[in-house]
């Protein structure tokens, strides 16, 4: 009998081609994911998963999974994925860890502009009623200012990379275990007092959830604009909606949310409201590699972990944090 491929998402004609020359798939139509109890039931008989950003894998999928060997996740970070089930089980894990880079880090300046520069605001204007230049929506840019990075992996040195070419007046950095002779090294807490910029591209970990919490902002920067491209939880939401109603904050733009951790049984079901509805916040749905030919790569990449896997062989980019206990693993610094 052909294998089984479960594809929790729509995919690219060539990959799902691919795919469908050694298997019998069954692809979610999308965009929404499937309920659990349709996971579960296409699962039921699976040899292998490719999974995606919305998809959960504990040891309650698992057991509904008897067959399966492999889940080979279009995407870097696996935070939602419990690796020490998954070892148990005998499911080997991959991942696809670089191709989001680039990317990822594109949208954290531009997130990091839109926001500083009231974008969206001046996009508003000019759609309601434009009569020619005013002297309003005055802003902040990168050039002459202080920018900090806080976790510097592979995402975080590509957005230094992109502000060395601003004329920033500082750069600083913020990672225990990294160093980057661009930047001068600094505590969290000094980052956060010294910079008109921080910019989040750290991993869940244990130790970095809630790592922006309401006494880190305490002692921000006045105005200072705050973007987060790592990771939703990294960031406690409700705290910063109060550091932007009493004006510490300047601006928030993001990408990822509390929400989207779904392995933490405990997380927020929605956005802070108070963010959504606050004028200086900017906000994209999780697409730091939502480029058209990065995806396409994304998923042959994903595709060609999952056939080796299938094929007896090590997927190119197996995931070896298993032995962690943690249920958040350590993670690449991703968006």
């Amino acid at each position: 009998m052909m294998p089984r491929i479960v594809v929790t998402q729509p995919i690219h004609e060539e990959v799902l081609a691919r795919l469908m020359q050694v298997g019998e798939v069954v692809m979610n139509p999308g965009p929404e994911p499937w309920s659990e109890a349709e996971l579960h039931r296409h699962l039921k008989d699976a040899d292998a998963m490719m999974a995606f950003m919305p998809d959960r894998v504990d040891q309650r999928t698992l057991l509904h999974a008897p067959r399966l060997k492999t889940i080979a996740c279009a995407l870097k970070g696996y935070d939602n994925f419990d690796l020490k089930a998954c070892a148990q089980a005998g499911v080997s894990v991959s991942f696809v860890p670089d191709l989001l880079t680039e990317p990822t880090a594109e949208l954290a300046i531009g997130l990091a502009i839109a926001a500083a520069r009231h974008v969206l605001a001046g996009d508003v204007s000019v759609r309601k009623s434009y009569a020619g230049w005013r002297p309003q929506l005055y802003g902040m840019g990168l050039h002459g200012s202080i920018v900090a990075v806080v976790g510097l992996g592979a995402v975080g040195r590509a957005i230094v990379d992109r502000l060395c070419g601003f004329g920033c007046a500082k750069l600083l950095g913020v990672d225990p275990h990294g160093d980057d002779e661009r930047l001068a090294m600094v505590s969290l807490g000094e980052a956060l007092s010294q910079s008109d910029y921080v910019m989040l591209a750290v991993p869940l970990l244990g130790m970095t959830r809630h790592l922006i919490n309401d006494s880190m902002l305490e002692g921000v920067r006045w105005g200072q604009v705050l973007v987060n491209i790592g990771r939703g939880s990294v960031v406690d939401e409700a705290a910063v909606a109060r550091a932007l109603q009493d004006g510490r904050l300047g601006a928030y733009a993001a990408d990822v949310y509390e929400m989207e951790d779904w392995l933490l049984a405990d997380r927020p079901r929605q956005i802070h409201p108070e963010l959504l509805q606050h004028p200086s916040t900017v906000f994209t749905p999780h697409i730091g590699s939502a480029v058209k030919k990065v995806r396409l790569a994304i998923e042959l990449r994903a595709a060609e972990n999952l056939l080796l896997a299938l094929s007896g062989s090590e997927p190119l980019d197996l995931c070896e944090a298993f032995h962690r206990a943690d249920p958040m693993p350590a993670l690449p610094c991703s968006g």
